[in-house]
Order: C-alpha cells, then structure tokens, then sequence
C-alpha cells in the first residue's frame, strides 16, 4: 500500500487549527487514532518545537506508521491502546498535561484496504471488523449469537437502519441454516431484505448495517463518549482538543460534550457572568467545519467530515469543565 495515497481529511485545516497549541519547546500533541501516521508526521513536520505520542488500538497501524515516522527520533512515541485510555497513557509517560489532542474517528485507509479485517463491503471476507485484530468479539460472533432484539437495536441505533427489525429477523432465519463467516452472505441477505424502493437511496443497502456492526464490536460510541470528556481534561491552559467526525452519532456527541465543556455554571437569566464562573474553554470552530469540494470530489471520504474543536483558556477547577454533560 501507498501510504503517500491516502491522505487525511482537511489535513491543512487540522494542523492549522492545533498549531497555536504546539508552539513551545516540549510541547505534546495526543493523536488519539493514528492510524497510518499521517495527521503526525504533518504535525511533526510543521510544529518543530513539539512532539507526538500516537496512540492506536490496531497493531498493524502502529508499526507501519513507527516505520513512516523512525526519522523524527524521540520526537514520536508509540503507544498500543484505546483511545479511552489516554489518562493513563499520559500519566504512564508522566505528564501532568498535554498542549493538544487530536481524534480522526471511524474506520482508518489501512483497514478498509485489508480485505482480511472485513471491513469493506464491495469485497467478499472474513466477517471480522475488529480494529485490534486480536482482542473482543468479531462481527460473524454479533451475527451469530444476538437475539434477534439485540440485533435490531445495534441495527436502529449504530446504523440508523430503518429496516432494522426485517434484517434482524432474516439473520436469525439464515444462520440456523448456517453460521455467517463471510461478508458476500450478509450483503446478499442484505439486497433481499431491504425493499426495493429502499435500496435505491441513501447509499449502498449494505452501508448502515456494516457501520452498525463496526461500531458495536469496537464499542466505539462508549469510548469516544469517555475519550472526549479525558482529552478535555489533559489539556493545559491554551491546549486544543481537534474532532473530526463522519457520521451524526459520533459528531452528537463531540457537540455535546463541547458544549457542556464551554457552558457557564451560572443561570442562564442572570444578566452577568460573575468572576470565577467563566466557562474553562471556548469553542475555536463556529458549529462543525466541513470540507470543500474540491477535496471531496479528490476523496470522497471528505464528504461527510464534521469538524469541531475546543480550547482550554483557564485552568480546570471544577467537574463541569471536563466536558461532561449534565
């Protein structure tokens, strides 16, 4: 694979947006989902006096992207974990706060170019999705061993699947006939199950489902619903939490936990905002940021980009301002 091809989404923009935070000597940039490296090594390169510690749960993603970047030195670090982990990644390499934190969610190039990971529905695989190959239930297990209720609701809520129910149904009707191993089966099932009429909007029939699918056996609402709030809480005075999104669930909840994080504790009738009550951050980015469409018609992926970000301009003194909504 050609690392130099898959370029990440509004690259300019996200280095441009976490560079104020990064301009000190020693300065440290969290890249949460790191993936090939690319967001890092663009940092690496444009940041000089700050480094990177990228975390991934993927072994095959860290040691490509160790290899890409072996030419910063000690200026990258490695670290094999879930994003929801990074307090204990920082308090592990003994900082006591972080100058940024970056989060490129969804699925990565890498995995959706290894047909073996079963992540792509265009190729017939393995029916795995798992983004640490080595930990967890696989997706064939989800098909498998849910209720035909369980189903329907991953279905409905991590796919936003209308058919969610007459999917789940034909699912627990076919694996009695036989276990689901492979891809080709499901996104067969799939064309069957979802009417007509249906099909021929929004998208390939197939999409809603394996994104369900992906994000149940990544648990991946839960960690980032935990991982926003902890970057938040990382980030000194002056430090930056970067989001970039792809679809609505995940953005949800980044806007909700900017906005708890930006809010004042104060009533929102009272006509001042008394000292010591201002909010802990302020929002750098006006709603979400989206990409234009030149960079979508060169890479579609950018089409549903959603990005938001946040700075810390006082130093965290209470529960509110670590992003946690009431």
């Amino acid at each position: 694979m050609d690392d130099a091809r898959h370029v990440p989404v509004l690259l300019d923009r996200v280095v441009d947006l976490l560079a104020p935070a990064l301009d000190r000597e020693g300065a440290v940039l969290v890249d949460a989902t790191l993936g090939l490296g690319g967001h890092t090594e663009a940092v690496l390169a444009r940041c000089g006096r700050a480094r990177v510690v990228g975390i991934d749960r993927d072994p095959g993603a860290l040691e490509r992207s160790t290899q890409r970047l072996a030419s910063y030195g000690d200026r990258f670090t490695a670290v094999h974990a879930v994003y929801d982990e990074l307090p204990d990644v920082v308090a592990d390499l003994g900082l006591a706060e972080v100058g940024a934190v970056l989060f490129d969610l969804g699925v990565s190039s890498m995995q959706l170019d290894l047909p073996d990971r079963g992540f792509a529905y265009a190729v017939d695989a393995p029916l795995d999705m798992r983004m640490d190959p080595g930990s967890g239930p696989t997706a064939a297990d989800v098909l498998n061993t849910y209720t035909a209720d369980d189903l329907a609701r991953v279905l409905r809520d991590y796919g936003e699947e209308r058919h969610a129910r007459r999917i789940a149904a034909a699912v627990v009707r076919e694996r009695e006939r036989e276990p689901f191993t492979t891809s080709a089966r499901l996104v067969a099932l799939l064309y069957d199950a979802i009417p007509a009429p249906a099909r021929r909007t929004g998208g390939h029939p197939a999409k809603r489902t394996f994104q369900a699918l992906r994000i149940e056996v990544n648990d991946e609402l839960r960690v980032l619903e935990r991982a926003v709030p902890a970057a938040i809480a990382a980030i000194g005075v002056g430090g930056r939490v970067v989001v970039e999104s792809y679809h609505s669930l995940e953005d949800r909840l980044v806007k909700r936990a900017f906005t708890a994080a930006t809010r004042s504790d104060v009533p929102e009738d009272l006509p001042f905002v008394p000292e010591g009550h201002e909010p802990a951050l302020r929002l750098v980015t006006r709603g979400a940021e989206q990409a234009g469409a030149d960079e979508v018609a060169a890479n579609p992926r950018a089409a549903s980009v959603r990005l938001r970000a946040v700075e810390r301009v006082r130093p965290r003194t209470r529960p509110a301002d670590e992003g946690v909504a009431s």
